[in-house]
């Protein structure tokens, strides 16, 4: 059973808006933050946005104003709103969270999910 699961990744034209879901499995309890990471062909895994059990938001210089980041408390997981998409934020999109356990924290990643945007 996958632990993170995305949702809603797929071809738009540049300008238009996606809405990326993911869900953590009921397994994983005290999530201390969720976000999005992404990576283009060629490209280093770079951070896209994240949010902490607290409510505080980070988000990549390159997506602040165009990419809201909101929990999902009720499915235990993170919505990335996606507007005014441009041509170079076509990557592949990951959900990441950390998780606390007695031992430590430890991260868990998703399968990733396909962001083609057209120009």
């Amino acid at each position: 059973q996958a632990l993170l699961v995305e949702s809603g990744g797929g071809l738009v034209q540049a300008g238009g808006s996606l809405r990326l879901h993911c869900t953590a499995s009921s397994n994983i309890k005290y999530i201390k933050s969720m976000g999005w990471y992404r990576q283009a062909p060629g490209n280093q895994r770079e951070l896209v946005a994240t949010i902490t059990d607290g409510g505080s938001a980070k988000y990549a210089d390159s997506v602040k104003g165009r990419f809201p980041i909101s929990r999902d408390s009720g499915e235990n997981g993170v919505y990335l709103q996606m507007n005014n998409l441009k041509p170079w934020d076509s990557a592949v999109y990951y959900c990441y969270a950390l998780v606390s356990y007695v031992s430590g924290e430890h991260d868990f990643w998703g399968q990733g999910t396909q962001v083609p945007v057209s120009s």
